[in-house]
This record gives structure tokens, C-alpha cells and sequence, in this order.
């Protein structure tokens, strides 16, 4: 006779989805209780309380109880502040930033810009990645350049723009400052290291004996590249490209210093208009309409960058026809 944990552990596996697709939706209606009855911190302890139950239920196992409810600590710190904001929007007040014209200027700009971004770090990132794969003499010191940009504070790296490509700096006939060149010169300084590490591990992963088996059968470095070794690391590019596009929406500091304001070529409006990237924007209404203006604002920012970044997602996965491409 089976005892209670062989009971557990001879779940198959659509018995294991249909429990966890309870559970979520349990949490759901937890939450919807918790925060009707203006008591959001009992849900951060059913949460904590569920997911021991639930670990205990599908492993059986002290160690997993043990490491998912340490784990879910963490995940209510990082989802119980993005439920509270989605559930204490204001409709109205959406709807209303949802038809503004400054708003769709700004989420236009905020995608286009930190696109370029992402494209000019792939594009000088993914050969800089490779050579960091193959190693050379010196590696260290230049990839502690390349990873410096992720402990430069963000108005710090603002100021290095400047004092490089701004007046008096390595283009000096080039305008930086408030410009939409500066503005991808400070996005591409703090997400260039997201791509170059991501594309780095994806050609370490491939197997060197590909690339050899292309090289004694006659094909150039040039075409063993472009046959093997690119096609095989595609996925980190495209991995790296989307870090690097997602850590540029994000970036407040170095923009607010070096391009606080940009004019650009807006094609509804068949010209250029003047406005700030998605977080400058986001902060300048939280100063002049407070939080619950400010809040709408980075609810619809939030909805299109996830919109965004999923669909990223789904047409590099294994289950979407890419066209094997990836």
C-alpha cells in the first residue's frame, strides 16, 4: 500500500499543472480578499504559508519546503509592491493618460530609442564577445571596462558621456548634450554590458569542435562564423539584444544628465516634437501631478515594455516557427 508521500510523488505531471494553476488562482483571490479588507500584509503571510503547503504537497521533500518558502520571502518583496500598484490604479485616470498625446510621444521614444541602443550594442558587442570567448592577452582589464558601467552610479555615467563625446570630447562637432545621439550614447553606456556578457556565454557554449570540423573541411574564418558559430549563438544575441533593449528603457540617471529633453522625428506627427525618455517623463509627472497621475503613467509603460518583452520572448522560444532563424 502506497503511504501518503508515494501518494504525493506519483502525481503526473498534468495533475501538477492543475494543482499549481489552483494555487495561483487561490493566490489571486487571496490577494483580491487581502486588499478588500485594507489588509495587503495578511497576503504576504498566506503567501509565505501556501507555498510551504503547496511545496509539501507536490515534493513531499523538507529541503524543497524549506528552500520555496525561503524563496517566496523574496518573491513577496518583489510582487506584493507591483500588485498593490496594479490594484490601486484609478481607471479613469488611465484611460485619460491612455489618450494623451504626450504620453504616446513618450512611449514611441521610449521604445525607438533604447531599440537603437540595444542594436548599436550588438553590433560592436557581439564581436567583442566573441574575441572574449576565444581570449587574448589582457582580457581581464578589458572586461572590467566593459562591466564597469554596472557599478558606475547612474548620474556618474551621465557625466562620463559628457566629458567623452560632449563638448571638447573625442566628436566635438558632434552634439551630445540634449541631443537624440546623447541620449543613445547613455543608454548604450549602461546596457552595452548586458549584451556583450549574454552573447560572451553563448559562444562559450558551443562546442569548439564544430567550429574545427567547418575550419579542416576549407571554410574561412569569415564563413565558419557566419554558418556555424553565429547561428549556434544566435539565441544569447537575441537574449542580450532584449537585456540590453529592457536595462535602456529602465535608465533614468544618464539620460536626465545628458538628454533631459530630445527633440526627434515623431511620423504621426509628420515632423519633430520635443519629449522626455519614459523614466524622465514618468518623474517629471510625479513632481507636477503627483503619484496617482505619475502611477498611470508607469502602469501603461509597464503594460507596453511586458507586451514588448514577451513577444520577444515567445518568437525566440523553441515552441514559435522563426523560420530557423532560432
Amino acid at each position: 500500500m502506497a503511504t501518503s508521500t508515494e501518494t504525493r510523488f506519483s502525481l503526473d505531471g498534468a495533475g501538477r499543472v492543475s494543482l499549481a494553476v489552483a494555487f495561483v488562482a487561490i493566490q489571486g483571490l487571496a490577494f483580491a480578499g487581502a486588499y478588500t479588507i485594507g489588509r495587503p500584509t495578511w497576503y504576504a503571510f498566506f503567501m509565505i504559508g501556501s507555498t510551504a503547503v503547496t511545496a509539501y504537497v507536490l515534493r513531499g521533500d523538507t529541503f524543497v519546503v524549506a528552500t520555496a518558502t525561503m524563496g517566496s520571502i523574496l518573491m513577496v518583496a518583489l510582487g506584493l509592491p507591483l500588485f498593490m500598484f496594479v490594484a490601486r490604479q484609478q481607471p479613469s485616470i488611465v484611460v485619460e493618460k491612455a489618450l494623451s498625446s504626450d504620453v504616446h510621444r513618450m512611449l514611441y521614444l521610449g521604445v525607438y530609442g533604447p531599440l537603437l541602443a540595444a542594436i548599436v550594442s550588438l553590433a560592436f558587442g557581439v564581436p567583442l564577445a566573441h574575441l572574449f570567448s576565444e581570449g587574448f592577452a589582457g582580457q581581464q582589464l578589458v572586461e572590467s571596462l566593459v562591466d564597469l558601467p554596472l557599478v558606475v552610479p547612474h548620474s556618474v555615467a551621465g557625466i562620463l558621456i559628457l566629458f567623452g563625446f560632449g563638448q571638447g570630447g573625442a566628436f566635438p562637432n558632434v552634439t551630445v548634450l540634449g541631443s537624440m545621439i546623447g541620449m543613445v550614447l547613455a543608454m548604450t553606456f549602461v546596457s552595452a554590458p548586458y549584451a556583450v556578457n549574454a552573447t560572451r556565454e553563448a559562444f562559450e557554449s558551443i562546442d569548439d569542435r564544430l567550429e574545427y570540423a567547418s575550419r579542416i573541411h576549407g571554410a574561412s574564418r569569415w564563413n565558419t562564423f557566419r554558418r556555424v558559430t553565429a547561428p549556434l549563438a544566435i539565441r544569447g544575441m537575441v537574449t542580450g539584444g532584449v537585456l540590453a533593449w529592457a536595462r535602456a528603457v529602465s535608465e533614468f540617471g544618464a539620460v536626465a544628465v545628458v538628454a533631459y529633453s530630445v527633440s526627434f522625428f515623431y511620423p504621426p506627427a509628420g515632423g519633430e516634437v520635443t519629449t522626455q525618455h519614459a523614466p524622465v517623463f514618468v518623474y517629471g509627472t510625479y513632481l507636477q501631478g503627483g503619484l496617482a497621475e505619475s502611477g498611470a503613467v508607469a502602469f501603461i509603460l509597464l503594460g507596453v515594455s511586458a507586451l514588448i518583452f514577451l513577444l520577444i520572448r515567445y518568437l525566440t522560444s523553441d515552441s514559435a516557427t522563426t523560420g530557423g532563424v532560432v
